[in-house]
C-alpha cells in the first residue's frame, strides 16, 4: 500500500476559519491510489443548510453524493468546509445542488458524479434536485442513496 501524497493540502491538520460563502470556500484534493480500479466514494450530508435568497429563512437538506474517481479523491475536511459556507448563503435549493455538483466535477474530473438533495419542506413543498454526469461505469456497486421521499403525515 502506498503512502497518500498529502504535500498540496492547506486545510488537513490546520486550524481552518469557516469560509464565509461557497466562493471562499477551498476544495482540495489527493490523487486516488487505486487508478484503474472503479469503486465508488459516498459523501452524506444529513444536516445540510442554506438560506432562501428572498426570506433570509434556513433551509435545510440531506445530501448524498457519489463519485467513481479517476485519479482524485476530494479531500473530506475541504469537503465538509465547503458544505458548512452555504450556511450564512442565500440561494435556492437547485442553485446550491448544482453548484456543490459542479465545483465537484470541475475539481475533481471523475469517472461518474451523481448528487441526490432532498430538502425538506418550508411552507409545505418539499424540493428535491438530482443530478449526474451521465451513466456510472459498467459493473461498479451503486447503491440506492437510501433516503425515503418526503410523506409528512401521510
Amino acid at each position: 500500500m502506498t503512502k497518500t501524497d498529502v504535500s498540496g493540502l492547506s486545510q488537513l491538520g490546520a486550524k481552518v476559519d469557516l469560509p464565509q460563502s461557497p466562493e471562499e470556500a477551498v476544495l482540495e484534493r489527493v490523487p486516488s491510489g487505486h487508478g484503474g480500479t472503479d469503486f465508488v466514494v459516498r459523501f452524506t450530508a444529513p444536516e445540510f443548510t442554506s438560506l432562501c435568497p428572498m426570506t433570509g429563512q434556513p433551509d435545510f437538506a440531506h445530501i448524498v453524493i457519489d463519485y467513481v474517481p479517476d485519479g482524485w479523491l476530494v479531500e473530506s475536511k475541504s469537503l465538509k468546509l465547503f458544505l458548512h459556507s452555504f450556511r450564512n448563503h442565500g440561494a435556492f435549493h437547485e442553485d446550491c445542488t448544482i453548484e456543490i455538483a459542479k465545483r465537484l466535477v470541475s475539481l475533481l474530473s471523475p469517472k461518474w458524479l451523481r448528487i441526490g438533495a432532498y430538502w425538506y419542506p418550508r411552507g409545505g413543498i418539499p424540493i428535491d434536485v438530482f443530478w449526474q454526469t451521465g451513466n456510472p461505469p459498467e459493473g461498479v456497486w451503486l447503491p440506492d442513496q437510501g433516503v425515503p421521499t418526503y410523506r409528512g403525515r401521510g
